[in-house]
């Protein structure tokens, strides 16, 4: 495959995207969105009690919280302590001390209280995002040896905040133990931050379009490797407010970078080849 069949293969890849991006969010979608507008978000303080008590927390909530949401806490869990305010009505009054908040009602104190982590209960199952279908195999060596070859440090860590991965700047940190298809996109994914975003174009652009084109390009290397990820890419891109008119502003980066990533992943395999004598995977739409 030479750069113009990779450029094909990534005008293709794009295509099939907007199409994605013009029908609008999926149900999948709004219902992940639902859920997750149910859960409190935590003030700093108490995120980093969270945070130092169970690292590795994701959805955090109260116990009656999660009987309403279809789950039950598992006998025997501890609870996680945070600290929630006890507050009243302002008077004109007020001692000092009282700290009033948007409402007009005033924070007198704190209490004790517990929250539990989505992986201490039982129940009803979350929505999620559509996965990545299909098996790249020893695509994801050679996307690794891609990223090697690019001069980027890449390490596995058990927890990475929620995030599956993460782009610093010459260096890309991914969860460990992502099921293979999930671990090719996000690698293709963070090495495409690298290469778009990781540079003096970084002032240039907002988060939402910084996503939009790390995604595009995740989905058009992944659909060159024969993975099946169109709806996860779209639902990821809406998630953060892309749209069609966002991609196709951002088209000419988007192509030429998932150009080069499967360029550069052909040409590793030929050399893996060549020094194996065999073909160890193919890159192909």
């Amino acid at each position: 495959m030479n750069r113009e069949e990779a450029l094909e293969l990534a005008e293709r890849g794009v295509d099939e995207l907007i199409v994605a991006l013009e029908q609008g969010r999926s149900e999948r979608l709004l219902e992940y969105l639902a859920f997750q507008a149910k859960f409190h978000r935590y003030s700093f303080n108490n995120s980093l009690l969270i945070a130092i008590q169970k690292p590795d927390a994701t959805f955090v909530a109260g116990f009656q919280r999660w009987k309403e949401l279809g789950r039950f806490v598992r006998k025997g869990e501890m609870g996680i302590v945070i600290l929630a305010p006890l507050v009243r009505r302002s008077k004109p009054d007020a001692e000092l001390f009282e700290k009033e908040d948007e409402s007009g009602r005033a924070v007198v104190g704190f209490r004790a209280t517990h929250v539990f982590d989505v992986a201490q209960t039982d129940g009803d199952e979350l929505p999620q995002f559509s996965l990545i279908s299909g098996e790249p195999g020893e695509l994801i060596p050679q996307l690794r040896q891609v990223i090697a070859r690019q001069g980027i440090e890449l390490r596995y860590e058990e927890n990475l905040d929620g995030a599956k991965g993460v782009s610093e700047g010459g260096r890309i940190a991914l969860v460990t133990d992502l099921p293979p298809a999930e671990e090719f996109a996000v690698l293709a994914h963070e090495l495409a931050h690298e290469l778009l975003h990781r540079t003096e174009r970084r002032k240039e652009t907002t988060r939402a379009i910084r996503e939009l084109e790390a995604e595009a390009v995740a989905f058009v290397v992944a659909k060159a490797a024969g993975l099946d990820g169109l709806a996860r890419s779209s639902d990821y891109i809406q998630l953060y407010s892309g749209d069609k008119e966002m991609l196709l502003a951002s088209l000419a980066h988007i192509q030429r970078v998932a150009a080069k990533i499967i360029d550069e992943l052909v040409a590793v395999n030929e050399t893996n080849s060549a020094v194996t004598g065999c073909q160890t995977a193919e890159v192909t739409i």
